[in-house]
């Protein structure tokens, strides 16, 4: 121990000391204890067993406590991961709810849309529903539905599919139905959705 002290460390010092006097004070030894229990008509010889059940007692309060930090910190967890998963959750609704249809029609080729299809059934052709997003996600897919649907309002041909990584916010897709000589001849629709939300529709005759 050094021989000189700062004011500050003697300022603590004096503080310890008067710590462990006042511990020293307090605390009894087992002759002391015995005579404050036959003091009170009390047997001194069930000291030891009243001793084990108190360290005991000790003991569980401070697994108690232990446990409620561990329940605590893991309801804590569990909170941090619900409202993460929640933010996740809605910044991909709100992604999906800005796409929208920049142009859309139906055409005998992929990706064309120069002019309007005109259809006969007795070709059994191949028709195609070319769909342009605008504000896609980008780097995410894309959960599209094409509901055919005949002049009489039955549905007679839904195509499910997802797309690819998208790659840019303007995205081009398509999906594809084949008229046959039995198609009914009228006026069609074609309905493409996201999930279960409409993006675009578009009427188209068969003859």
């Amino acid at each position: 121990m050094e021989n000189r002290l700062t004011q500050a460390q003697l300022t603590k010092l004096v503080g310890e000391v008067e710590r462990l006097s006042q511990r020293q004070q307090d605390e009894l030894d087992r002759g002391q204890v015995q005579d404050i229990l036959r003091e009170l008509n009390l047997s001194p010889d069930l000291l030891d067993e009243a001793m084990i059940q108190l360290q005991r007692k000790e003991a569980l309060v401070v697994q108690q406590r232990r446990q409620r930090w561990i329940l605590g910190g893991a309801i804590a967890s569990v909170v941090v991961v619900i409202a993460g998963i929640t933010v996740f959750m809605q910044q991909q609704n709100q992604s999906l709810a800005r796409v929208s249809t920049q142009q859309s029609c139906v055409a005998l080729a992929q990706d064309g849309c120069d002019e309007r299809a005109s259809l006969s059934r007795q070709t059994s052709p191949d028709v195609f529903y070319n769909v342009t997003l605008r504000d896609a996600p980008v780097r995410k897919k894309l959960s599209l539905t094409c509901d055919w649907v005949a002049p009489g309002g039955q549905v007679v041909k839904q195509n499910r599919y997802e797309t690819r990584p998208i790659e840019t916010a303007v995205w081009a897709t398509h999906c594809r139905y084949k008229l046959d000589a039995a198609a009914a001849m009228g006026t069609w629709q074609v309905r493409m959705k996201l999930d279960d939300r409409p993006l675009s529709e578009t009427k188209f005759d068969v003859k």
